[in-house]
């Protein structure tokens, strides 16, 4: 083992003391493995010491209750039995023994795993469902079919996907893959024989066209009928396309699947220039990780500064600046009004000569099936605080679901891939009667070459910034607020403070 990787902190097979914590918090080793204990009152525990979902490092995390949320991307662990309480985490952490001598703590060993009671919802006499079908691929749908399993729920579970692969951790997509700095094998969020192992029936490249509501089923494009009991609609948002002449040419890309993400990296493999259309997350994504391929990128998008709308005028400038010290072009206050070949015209009369072609211009959400079952819509699929749509027994998660925010106080959309996960869950578990509000703070991350952007909240107006610390420093915390309330908070390298953020949103203070 090099120096880099000696693990970190005291070997527990020494015993630490009480002394030895930090904040409650002290990161030790078992061998080459790090173990985090952390101290609850009088109660000592041992956890992993990384998060299952990017490997980031608990120890500068957040205790809340008996849980653990990592810095990183604020997924939640509980810390007496490891088990992953909140996405985007879905695999359980390791739980150590935890020994005491006289005023010594010592460990040694992994906790034996228990032998699992069955779940509440498998001892019930009544009242579940036989048959669930999920609508959708993404993360809101697999979050679903998964957290039906964990709940203990052994009947019929079917996934219907018009996608050709199996459920992908989409934000890899545009990051750390698509810049060649993971390989595919990191991408699936199971390995493909987890769906026969626990019993998921999952049908790719398979399009559901309707619903059969007298008949409680749904009615593929292909002429199959597949019968539910219960019904969950994640059917996900889908890019708009550029309507202008030439978008249709096979060098131009749109960003939303896996097979999406392999076709812009085999067109980055003989190019030299590439053009993004769109200063959006997805594009400036998109930019960094071509940057990180060689390739000469420019941007094109009609806004004065990237990302303003979002994140405020003092952030877009910094995304801006950041993205032209990696040697990115802009052209903003700009469009493109056709493509002739490999050449791109702007309105400004400008051209871009560009062998790869990007476009990043936003996404819509796939409504249809709702509506043509007559369910409530209203810019997206009107919920409840339970996820349920309109009509009983079917309920939306994810891209499509707008349901009544406790945070904001306002019935809200939200297009983020940790929201679809945990509504997802949420949505499972009222889909076998618990009736668990959704109540969530809205989380999304953006990265950006070595900077990684935080957000917490929903803010869609506000009428104050108030900055702590340095944005252009890359290192800060920044509120946004409406008549004095904090609706949402970014950062850049405060993770800590970013989860306090949301704790307290969560608390309503």
């Amino acid at each position: 083992m090099s120096e880099d990787n000696k693990p970190s902190g005291p070997d527990l097979t020494q015993g630490v003391s009480p002394a030895d914590f930090a904040d409650g918090k002290l990161l030790g080793h078992v061998g080459e493995e790090q173990v985090l204990l952390i101290q609850l009152g009088s109660e000592i525990l041992a956890i992993d010491a990384f998060c299952s979902h990017y490997h980031g490092p608990l120890a500068e995390g957040l205790v809340v209750g008996d849980t653990i949320r990592c810095p990183w991307h604020h997924a939640c662990f509980a810390l007496r039995s490891g088990e992953a309480v909140r996405p985007p985490a879905l695999n359980a952490l390791a739980i150590w023994q935890v020994e005491r001598e006289s005023d010594r703590i010592f460990v040694y060993r992994k906790r034996e795993e228990p032998k699992e009671a069955p779940p509440a919802t498998s001892r019930r006499a009544g009242g579940l469902p036989d048959r669930i079908v999920v609508v959708g691929g993404g993360a809101a749908g697999f979050a679903a079919a998964e957290m039906l399993r964990r709940e203990g729920f052994a009947s019929l579970i079917t996934m219907i996907s018009d996608d050709g692969a199996p459920p992908v951790d989409r934000p890899n997509l545009s990051k750390d893959y698509l810049a060649g700095q993971a390989p595919e094998d990191w991408v699936p969020l199971r390995p493909d024989d987890f769906y026969a192992d626990v019993g998921i029936e999952l049908r790719l490249n398979t399009s559901a066209a309707s619903i059969d509501l007298k008949e409680r089923k749904v009615v593929l494009a292909n002429g199959g009928l597949v019968p539910f009991d219960r019904l969950l609609l994640a059917t996900g948002a889908e890019p708009v396309r550029l309507q202008i002449p030439g978008a249709d040419q096979p060098h131009v890309h749109m960003l939303r699947t896996l097979a999406d993400s392999r076709a812009i990296i085999a067109g980055a493999a003989g190019a030299k220039r590439a053009l993004v259309i769109g200063a959006s997350f997805i594009g400036l994504e998109v930019a960094a990780s071509l940057r990180a391929r060689n390739l000469e990128v420019h941007v094109v998008a009609p806004e004065q500064r990237p990302m303003e709308r979002i994140l405020g005028a003092e952030m877009g400038d910094f995304v801006r600046s950041l993205h032209e010290e990696h040697g990115v072009i802009f052209h903003l206050q700009d469009t493109v009004t056709r493509l002739d070949g490999k050449r791109a015209t702007l309105k400004s009369g400008a051209a871009i000569e560009a062998d790869l072609v990007v476009v990043g211009i936003g996404v819509r959400p796939r409504v249809a099936l709702a509506e043509q079952a007559g369910l409530a819509t209203d810019r997206g699929v009107t919920v409840d605080a339970y996820l349920e749509t309109s009509v009983p027994g079917i309920f939306a998660a994810g891209d499509i679901a707008r349901w009544p925010d406790t945070h904001s106080k306002a019935n809200i959309r939200v297009e983020h891939w940790v929201v679809a996960e945990r509504q997802g869950q949420t949505a499972a578990r009222n889909m076998l009667g618990q009736r668990e509000r959704y109540d969530a703070v809205p989380f999304f991350w953006s990265q950006h070459y070595d900077v990684p952007i935080n957000y917490v909240g929903h803010a869609e107006s506000w009428d104050e910034i108030k900055v702590d610390g340095s944005i252009a420093g890359k290192d800060c915390l920044v509120r946004y607020k409406q008549q004095g309330r904090v609706l949402a908070v970014a950062s850049i390298y405060r993770d800590l403070a970013n989860l306090e953020a949301e704790l307290a949103m969560e608390r309503g203070s």
